[in-house]
């Protein structure tokens, strides 16, 4: 707008200027004013130090806490080692902050950082590191792994087809005037008829049809169609204005039923760590190993309990159940 202003050669009122730069500081007073009152979040995971990045687990229920009273609270890592700590309002990015991350099954620690819109990851140690194997154990090998559960599914299958036939008895040529029931237009004399089917319980009718099959079929309609939707009990209605005509309801007989489906997979292994999934509605999960050249089925249970490995299990935002399990001193996988 100055610049139309100036080009045109209009002048510019002297009050516009400190008018202008009076609003600029006030935006920037708002802008600095909304910020500095804005609460910085902090987002991280925590996972397991490994050198083996395959290996490096997320770890749940670890407590995280700013112990210089920066912040909101304490807050505890999920079943995907996410935590996020709300510091309090005039806590600045930039500004110097520790986080405490606390974990009976890990080594305490402990990140000097500042605080800002970054991701920090943080690698703990287990509290108790493996113990040595004794070269004199014997050794029992783990082989031929496969992860087995049952899921429920609904299946509908044909068992059959059923049948049924009627007629309408009519006399043609004979004018209606205006009795009950005439032909579609008015002129002659009809006669009407029905039929239903009934599946039983649990069954329901599909692809269902009704026709005429015999007699002068030009001259029929059918009047209610309560089969083609299909369902436990579907009726036909029809009428006829020429002579004698045989109809035919007929449709497919289906199940539904529900019924467990058997399934198996095959588990990721890493070194001495075997990880694996299940979906959401899985049961009955177990693994299926040979144990020393012996297959033996062990069912995980609610407590993910296997007798020659520590498990852990997870549930992801989708119900996904994620499985860990690593083996105990004296068992390999081969």
């Amino acid at each position: 707008m100055w610049d139309q202003m100036i080009k045109r050669g209009t002048r510019i009122p002297l009050w516009i200027v400190p008018a202008a730069v009076v609003l600029l500081a006030v935006a920037g007073f708002l802008v600095y004013h909304y910020t500095s009152h804005q609460s910085v979040v902090l987002k991280g995971a925590v996972i397991v130090n490994d050198p083996d990045t395959r290996r490096q687990l997320p770890i749940a229920g670890v407590k995280v806490s700013e112990p210089h009273g920066l912040a909101t609270g304490t807050t505890e890592s999920d079943a995907a080692g996410f935590f996020s700590l709300k510091l309090k309002p005039g806590i600045r990015r930039g500004q110097g902050i520790t986080l405490r991350f606390r974990s009976p099954d890990y080594k305490p620690f402990d990140l000097h950082d500042f605080a800002g819109d970054k991701l920090y990851i943080v690698r703990l140690d287990p509290l108790n590191t493996p113990k040595p194997v004794d070269p004199n154990q014997p050794i029992t090998t783990v082989a031929n792994v496969e992860v087995r559960y049952t899921v429920k599914a609904i299946t509908t299958s044909t068992i059959g087809s059923a049948v049924k036939t009627f007629q309408i008895e009519n006399k043609g040529d004979v004018p209606c005037h205006a009795q009950y029931p005439c032909s579609p237009d008015g002129k002659w004399k009809a006669a009407v008829g029905a039929a239903s089917l009934d599946a039983g319980a649990g069954n329901e009718f599909r692809n269902a049809r009704a026709s005429c099959i015999a007699g002068p079929c030009a001259f029929t309609k059918i009047d209610e169609d309560q089969f083609s939707r299909g369902g436990q009990i579907i009726s036909v209605s029809a009428r006829a204005w020429s002579d004698t005509a045989t109809f035919m309801l007929e449709a497919e007989v289906f199940h539904t039923m529900v019924s467990e489906i058997l399934h198996k997979s095959y588990p990721v292994i890493f070194g001495e760590t075997l990880n694996f999934t299940a979906p959401a509605g899985a049961e009955g999960v177990s693994i299926e190993a040979d144990i020393n050249g012996e297959s033996i089925i062990f069912p995980l249970g609610p407590d993910v309990y296997l007798s020659w490995a520590s498990c852990s299990s997870r549930v992801d935002a989708d119900h996904t159940v994620v499985y860990n399990c690593e083996l105990k001193p004296g068992y390999r996988f081969r």
